[in-house]
């Protein structure tokens, strides 16, 4: 009886001490809300190797979910890694914790430029560290593409190559192209600049121009040369042109000649994170020079890391969708928070697809 008394006890025990191991082992994970295939794996684990630590990883395909995520007050994420005008966005409704610099000293590797342009959606860089950027631009197969027709945005509306064209299934990104064709700022909350601009992106509906208005998928298609245009980030341009990683030797990139977007991801930590000082120490670790060489080669996108440059392969450096020269920076912008005015986009954007 003793003994059967002694094993229930025991069991009793086990039973109660598992949710303590799970809070445990919960209190050292950091849950992280991302982009899909946007951090590679072996940092994770190389992290917990180093730390104890574990990431927790969960994406999404839009910053318009991360705001909805980040706006709850039970927001159960530690880390995000949100576009320039949604951390402008976040910071103005308070949902961003500021960054403790003395936890983080690889910011040294930071570009010096890139952090002042990032000023412009977060004064100071008090509550965001750049994680990767680029620019908006044109992907398109050499084969398929004559290269007189190459330079502009008008190359989107060329009705010779009509049905091989993807546009971008994303209001700012789509909104922008067309804006810029327009002759117009891409941040405009003037309605009747947006609506001519809806009406330039009506246009190639209706001629056929466009094949596909997609996202993500854009990068197989393109790859399998399925279409011969595509308006693209720079950094998915880069994935395409991957011949190592299943990519196409015939895709390039250009910046438009009129001016673009220039992106920023970067990486914040929501105002009520009960674990700041972990995440900072994995923004610290990011941040390392061969830990930011071995991501880029994994996600293709610009790094903001000086040192990146001199560990990373000759075919990122060497890439017109990976480095950018001065000119091709400084005649784009970036992407504001538009505030209430984004509800006149999404009525323009409306009208595209009746």
């Amino acid at each position: 009886m003793k003994k059967i008394i002694a094993l229930v006890l025991t069991a009793v025990m086990a039973l109660s001490i598992l949710p303590l191991l799970a809070a445990c082992n919960n209190a050292k994970t950091i849950n992280l809300l991302n982009w899909g295939d946007y951090l590679d794996p072996d940092l994770i684990d190389a992290f917990k190797k180093e730390t104890g630590y574990s990431v927790k990883e969960t994406n999404v395909t839009s910053n318009e979910e991360m705001l909805i995520q980040l706006d709850q007050d039970d927001c159960p994420y530690d880390m995000c890694i949100p576009s320039d005008y949604a951390v402008e966005r976040l910071i103005s409704k308070g949902r961003l914790a500021e960054i403790d610099y003395n936890n983080i000293p690889n910011i040294k590797y930071i570009d010096k430029d890139l952090l002042k342009k990032c000023e412009v959606f977060d004064p100071g860089n008090k509550y965001s560290v750049p994680y990767t950027w680029g620019i908006l631009g044109i992907m398109y197969n050499t084969k398929m593409v004559d290269e007189a027709d190459l330079g502009s945005w008008d190359l989107l509306w060329n009705e010779k190559y009509a049905g091989q064209i993807y546009m971008y299934n994303s209001i700012r990104d789509s909104m922008a192209a067309a804006l810029i064709k327009c002759g117009y700022d891409i941040n405009t909350d003037n309605e009747q600049e947006i609506n001519e601009a809806a009406d330039a992106l009506i246009e190639l509906r209706q001629k056929g121009i466009v094949q596909a208005w997609l996202t993500d998928d854009v990068k197989d298609n393109m790859v399998n040369e399925d279409g011969a245009i595509a308006l693209v980030y720079s950094g998915d341009a880069v994935w395409s042109m991957n011949v190592e990683d299943g990519g196409n030797a015939d895709l390039s990139f250009y910046v438009p000649e009129e001016g673009s977007n220039i992106y920023f991801d970067n990486i914040v930590i929501p105002v009520n994170s009960k674990k700041k000082a972990m995440a900072e120490e994995f923004i610290n670790f990011l941040l390392d020079p061969e830990n930011a060489a071995k991501n880029t080669e994994f996600i293709g996108y610009s790094s903001p890391n000086t040192e990146v440059a001199a560990l990373i392969d000759e075919f990122f450096t060497g890439n017109p969708a990976y480095s950018f020269s001065e000119e091709q920076k400084n005649r784009c912008e970036i992407f504001r928070d538009l505030g209430d005015k984004i509800e006149v986009y999404e009525k323009a954007w409306d009208r595209v697809f009746k």
